[in-house]
């Protein structure tokens, strides 16, 4: 599939930990473009940080083109995708030999990295001018960020609402004991199995009302509920028959889309049975670049790298230097699973995985 004339031609739909890895990793073996609506890279797991320390986005916003050194970088969104080219928000064709879909879950953040660092001002004054907060979700977002607040702000009233049964459901029953154990030890509200109406959200009203018909007064409120995929806009490509019935992009083994010889998904988008965690998108992007040189440099399809996916781990920072950890045959909470992700989040790390300084 390598283009006849120069190097192979490979676009990578979506700038995120998987798809900005993945570019990084290609750029030198392969003519490289970065499609994406964003200007950079942000580091997820930063976030809840970054809204009680705006400074902390300073580290985890990084841009595109600081890493992309041999790289075109188009900020636009895919709005097609056909045999041989995507078609962009802005009106460009991008041609590709391969192509590697890795969008994600929708997000609505703006396209500047300025932008993005005055939304995280913005939160935390809203937290700062707040006597109580109220968090919507008992996922790791909802978990972690009342986590943040209560640690820099241990005289702010927190209350956290989740429908489901237990905190953080994706994980074990141990790690949600843990985790519930440690935020009522902080004198966090927790009320489970119940629900908002979203639809009536505003922060000028400070009275919510639960699907119980309790109330809650605080003086705002984030939403920490899962975000969709962003798959929708793959309705009308041709990886339309591509996507199972949750919109998730099927793909084999070798993390190429069923059907295809010459496309990829890589990240949360995939269909792919494994906790949705950032290392694991990164795992699909090293996995993937190591294949795609294979095919350039025109190797059969049977010795392609395989994907397997391993025992569900998961950290979940609680505070600076606190932490709830699942490992294989151990759960543990405190802080030792502080200091392996709360301290930096791992924030060096990862930078230093895109070549730049820690």
């Amino acid at each position: 599939m390598a283009a006849a004339a120069g190097k192979a031609k490979v676009v990578v739909v979506g700038g995120g930990v998987a798809g900005s890895l993945l570019a990084k990793s290609m750029q030198g073996d392969a003519d490289v473009v970065l499609l994406d609506p964003k200007e950079y890279l942000e580091i997820p797991w930063a976030e809840l940080r970054s809204m009680v320390q705006p400074s902390f986005a300073e580290r985890s916003l990084i841009y595109h083109k600081d890493y992309l050194t041999d790289a075109t970088i188009v900020t636009s969104s895919a709005i097609g995708i056909i045999e041989d080219a995507v078609l962009t928000a802005d009106g460009q064709s991008l041609p590709y030999d391969y192509l590697v879909v890795a969008t994600g879950h929708a997000l609505t953040s703006p396209g500047s990295r300025e932008g993005r660092i005055k939304e995280f001002q913005r939160d935390n004054g809203k937290i700062e001018s707040s006597d109580s907060v109220l968090i919507i979700g008992g996922g790791p977002t909802g978990v972690e960020l009342a986590g943040e607040i209560v640690v820099d702000y241990p005289n702010k009233k927190v209350t956290l609402i989740h429908r489901g049964p237990r905190l953080l459901e994706f994980i074990g029953e141990k790690a949600s004991k843990k985790t519930l154990d440690w935020l009522t030890s902080k004198k966090v509200d927790v009320l489970l199995q119940q629900s908002v109406d979203l639809g009536s959200l505003s922060d000028t009203d400070k009275v919510y009302k639960t699907s119980s018909g309790e109330t809650i007064t605080a003086d705002c409120h984030f939403v920490c509920i899962g975000k969709p995929l962003s798959s929708s806009w793959l309705h009308d490509t041709i990886l339309k028959e591509s996507l199972d019935s949750k919109g998730r992009v099927m793909v084999e083994k070798d993390l190429r889309v069923k059907g295809y010889d010459n496309i990829f998904a890589i990240g949360d988008i995939t269909d792919i049975p494994e906790l949705k965690q950032g290392y694991l998108a990164q795992k699909h992007a090293l996995l993937v670049a190591k294949n795609l040189k294979l095919l350039i440099k025109g190797s059969p399809n049977t010795k392609l790298s395989t994907y397997s996916t391993g025992y569900p781990l998961a950290l979940v920072s609680l505070g600076r230097n606190e932490g709830v950890a699942q490992l294989p045959f151990l759960t543990i909470g405190g802080c030792l699973p502080g200091k392996i992700k709360s301290g930096d989040l791992f924030i060096s790390k990862t930078r230093k995985q895109m070549g730049l300084n820690g």
